[in-house]
């Protein structure tokens, strides 16, 4: 039985087509600029989007703190969201490596930063106080679509004082087709976006950040600093190129059946439906029986993240057919009716 994993869906394996045009792509020393494959990649990304330039790193994780490093200096300070990933779940790196103060701000129920809170945030040109510099954004945030009026919004937010404006894009392609528009129509709107490629488009490792070319240059030289300077790269940048070409227009199938998936939980009493948000469910189980939830679903050859806290996140992605979800909903049927 092939297991069904609802963890995340970074933990997508390449395609049979993708791994074929891995072994098929030509390669260089990428420090020297010689890699002609990361170079299409970086060029198709920057196009796509509407940058000058842009920047295949290892990570979504790094490609944030190039971006933070590139956009402030020692001593400066970036708003940001109070569980964006930025701030919670990337070790620290702006303040540990970068020296740059993170001011968290409290996120409303859609994952968007009240405007009022972030203008009281502002710290005064004093030499008391860091220098906010940065605003950076998250898109989408724990599923949720960043609304394009409020993105609109915050890019005005930050011109009119005299901020800069990134965004955490990991799954910038589901905020876009989710919302029926190119994903350059949600760029558009910021200084510099990161883009993971091994989420949802199913590449097995990268990220890309583009911006203006002397935002890059300078994310260029703090990749070498940090250890991310890539040799022969290409075959991984030749998966990026795959996921950008065949599975951008697919991840409608993943919010699709992560609709269906909340549909169905939302029938078996003893689960509460918190909600679904393009490729994510979240439900509330009773956490005294978390630990025997996880056992029977291993059981049943389904993954999912259990801890200690209630609330479960189901994460579909292009390794979760229809079959699946209907596996998982009669696994956790199963589970509730024995009371």
């Amino acid at each position: 039985m092939n297991p069904v994993d609802l963890r995340s869906d970074t933990i997508t394996r390449p395609t049979a087509a993708m791994r074929a045009a891995m072994l098929d792509a030509e390669v260089g020393d990428d420090v020297y600029g010689e890699d002609p494959t990361v170079n299409a990649l970086q060029r198709r990304l920057a196009d796509e989007l509407g940058f000058d330039d842009a920047l295949f790193v290892p990570s979504g994780t790094q490609s944030n703190l190039l971006a933070l490093m590139s956009h402030c200096e020692r001593g400066d300070e970036y708003l940001v969201g109070m569980d964006a990933h930025t701030y919670k779940f990337e070790g620290g790196g702006a303040a540990v490596l970068g020296s740059i103060q993170p001011q968290p701000i409290v996120q409303d129920e859609d994952g968007t930063l009240p405007l009022d809170k972030l203008a009281a945030a502002i710290k005064p040109v004093d030499s008391h106080f860091a220098r906010t510099r940065l605003l950076a954004l998250e898109n989408t945030w724990h599923g949720r679509v960043l609304p394009l009026d409020y993105l609109r919004a915050a890019h005005d937010f930050a011109r009119e004082r005299g901020l800069a404006l990134h965004l955490d894009g990991a799954r910038l392609y589901n905020a876009a087709v989710a919302s029926g528009v190119s994903a350059r129509a949600i760029a558009q709107h910021f200084d510099s976006v990161s883009v993971c490629l091994s989420k949802g488009l199913g590449a097995p490792v990268g990220s890309v950040l583009v911006g203006s070319a002397p935002l890059i240059e300078k994310a260029r030289r703090w990749r070498k600093v940090a250890g991310g300077g890539w040799r022969q790269a290409g075959m991984l940048a030749a998966a990026g190129l795959h996921a950008l070409d065949h599975h951008v227009a697919r991840l409608a199938d993943d919010h699709r059946r992560a609709a269906y998936l909340a549909g169905r939980l939302r029938e078996i009493a003893g689960i509460d439906l918190l909600g679904q948000h393009t490729n994510m469910v979240f439900v509330n189980v009773p956490a005294a029986r978390l630990a025997a939830l996880d056992t029977h679903l291993r059981a049943a050859g389904i993954r999912i993240s259990i801890g200690y806290l209630p609330t479960l996140r189901l994460v579909t992605h292009l390794d979760v057919d229809d079959d699946g979800i209907e596996r998982v909903v009669d696994a956790f049927r199963a589970f509730f009716a024995r009371g």
